[in-house]
């Protein structure tokens, strides 16, 4: 045995290298979430979901929580623009404040596995969250969010009400309406959750279209349908 192995020094160096491979993994999802939470809200803006700087995009990475800035156009963000937070909301990277949603945020990684999380101001599930208390289950569509998809009572934005409101409409749901604001859903991927609020959009303008018909009234699928519509899905898409 080498006297460097008898004092521990190679242990310590060896110890010293994993950490600082472990320090470049943690380094890089962070990056690779950051790249992914930008081009989700570039793309709700891109697909008509968001105007300007309005509706907020995050990701979580271990006890970090990534959250676009608030008030920044989304075309403007680059890499050096990282903002994330801790699950307590304390910012500990970048120099942006985060979205003035954060509580939204938060309290849906508080009480949820959810790995990303998608707010928008989409216009036509905006919109009947100004009609009805529930989304009418004119589509199977709704399987995809847990059911039917409930409207959160209003409260200001940004607010711990608002969350909390939030919380309740999202009852074994994984999306909801914010009544006269827009939406959240959330996800185990940031495609997820995207997918969830296109979902629910198009769900709501097809409600929007079938109830605009003068003397005819949509049919709605029942509650057992639905849940066969859930079981079925649990087998959908490919293997792995």
């Amino acid at each position: 045995m080498s006297d460097r192995d008898e004092d521990g020094s190679g242990a310590t160096a060896a110890q010293d290298t994993q950490d600082a491979h472990a320090a470049h993994d943690a380094q890089d999802a962070v990056e690779q979430a950051w790249h992914g939470v930008v081009a989700t809200a570039r793309r709700t803006a891109a697909e008509g979901l968001v105007v300007g700087t309005s509706g907020n995009v995050s990701a979580r990475v271990g006890d970090l929580v990534l959250v676009t800035p608030s008030g920044v156009p989304y075309d403007r963000l680059g890499p050096g623009d990282t903002v994330a937070v801790d699950v307590e909301g304390r910012q500990v990277l970048g120099e942006l404040a985060p979205t003035s949603e954060l509580p939204l945020h938060l309290a849906v990684y508080r009480n949820s596995d959810a790995a990303a999380v998608v707010h928008t101001h989409a216009v036509h599930a905006t919109a009947v969250s100004t009609l009805v208390p529930e989304v009418p289950l004119v589509h199977y569509a709704a399987a995809m969010l847990g059911g039917p998809v409930r409207t959160a009572a209003y409260a200001l934005y940004g607010t711990q009400e608002l969350a909390d409101n939030m919380l309740g409409a999202l009852r074994e749901r994984t999306g909801c309406l914010l009544r006269n604001h827009g939406t959240v859903t959330y996800g185990s991927t940031l495609d997820e959750a995207y997918d969830r609020t296109a979902q629910l959009e198009w769900m709501c303008r097809l409600w929007l279209t079938a109830v605009s018909v003068p003397g005819h009234s949509p049919s709605l699928l029942t509650r057992a349908q639905l849940d066969e519509v859930q079981d079925a899905l649990k087998g959908y898409g490919q293997p792995g």
